[in-house]
C-alpha cells in the first residue's frame, strides 16, 4: 500500500531531523565578556539553524589567555582584541590561518542616570562623582582603551584615586549599573538596543582617542576537526550573525 504523501514528508522530516541531531556536535566557546549579549543570540540562532549547540563562557580575555595556556578545553575564543589570538597562535595554540576580525568594539563613558553624562564627555573634568569604574587594563582590552582616553585627556592623575576596577567589563557595568559608580567605562553593546541607548546616559567615545578594538575569533587547536567548532567559525562570518553583531553597535 503507497503512504500518502504528506504522511511521507513528515516521515522524511523526521528522518532528516534525526540524521542532522545524529551528527551534532558541541562547541566550547570563550566569549569576551562585552560580547555577552550578542554571543547569546548568535549561539541559539546557530542552534536552530545548524543543530549544533555552542556551550558559552564568558569572562576578562586576559583570564582566557591563562586558562588556555594552562590546558582549559575551549576550543574557540572570541577574544576582547587582536593581539591575544595572535599570541596564542605564534605558541602554538591556535589553528594557524584561523583568525579574523568578527566585530570592532565601541568604548562609551556611561551612567545609569539621564543626563548625567553629557554628549562630549566633559562630566570627566566637571563632575563630582566619587567613583568611576573601569575594567582591568591588564586584563580587558576595553579597560586598557579607558585608561588610554584618559591618558590622552590628561586626566589619569587626576581621576585615578576614583578609579573602580572591574575584573572584566560585566563587572564594571555591574559596577555602575548598580549605582556603586556614579559613571564608568563600557562597551556600548552592554547598553544599547536596538541602535539606541536603552537606559541612562552614555558618552560615545571618538575611535581615534584609544587604539582600535579589534575583537578577533580564533580557532584553538583543541577544536580542529570538531564540526561544531567550524560551523560556529564559518557561522561568525555569515550575515545573520553580522546582523546581530551590528545591531548591538560593533562595526566590521
Amino acid at each position: 500500500m503507497q503512504m500518502p504523501t504528506t504522511r511521507l514528508l513528515s516521515v522524511l522530516s523526521l528522518a532528516l531531523a534525526a540524521a542532522a541531531t545524529a551528527h551534532a556536535e558541541q562547541v566550547s566557546v570563550a566569549v569576551a565578556a562585552n560580547f555577552t549579549a550578542p554571543m547569546q543570540k548568535i549561539a541559539a540562532a546557530f542552534e536552530a539553524d545548524t543543530g549544533h549547540k555552542a556551550e558559552l563562557s564568558f569572562g576578562a580575555t586576559g583570564k582566557f589567555y591563562a586558562q588556555i595556556t594552562n590546558g582549559a578545553p575551549f576550543q574557540i575564543l572570541l577574544s576582547a582584541d587582536d593581539t591575544t589570538p595572535a599570541k596564542l597562535e605564534r605558541e602554538g595554540k591556535v589553528v594557524a590561518n584561523s583568525r579574523f576580525t568578527y566585530a570592532i568594539g565601541t568604548l562609551v563613558l556611561w551612567s545609569a542616570k539621564d543626563g548625567y553624562v553629557d554628549a562630549k564627555g566633559a562630566v570627566l573634568k566637571t563632575g563630582d562623582f566619587k567613583h568611576l569604574a573601569i575594567a582591568n587594563p591588564k586584563l580587558a582590552p576595553y579597560g586598557l582603551a579607558a585608561t588610554q582616553v584618559m591618558d590622552k585627556l590628561g586626566l589619569t592623575a587626576t581621576l585615578q584615586p576614583r578609579f573602580v576596577q572591574g575584573e572584566n567589563i560585566a563587572q564594571t557595568y555591574q559596577f555602575v549599573a548598580t549605582g556603586n559608580a556614579q559613571l564608568g567605562f563600557v562597551a556600548l553593546s552592554q547598553v544599547m538596543v536596538d541602535g539606541k541607548i536603552a537606559q541612562g546616559s552614555a558618552w560615545q567615545v571618538p575611535a581615534d582617542m584609544h587604539e582600535p578594538i579589534r575583537q578577533d575569533a580564533a580557532l584553538l587547536e583543541t577544536g580542529k576537526g570538531n564540526a561544531a567548532a567550524t560551523a560556529l567559525m564559518q557561522y561568525l562570518k555569515g550575515g545573520k550573525a553580522k546582523g546581530i553583531i551590528k545591531s548591538y553597535g560593533y562595526s566590521f
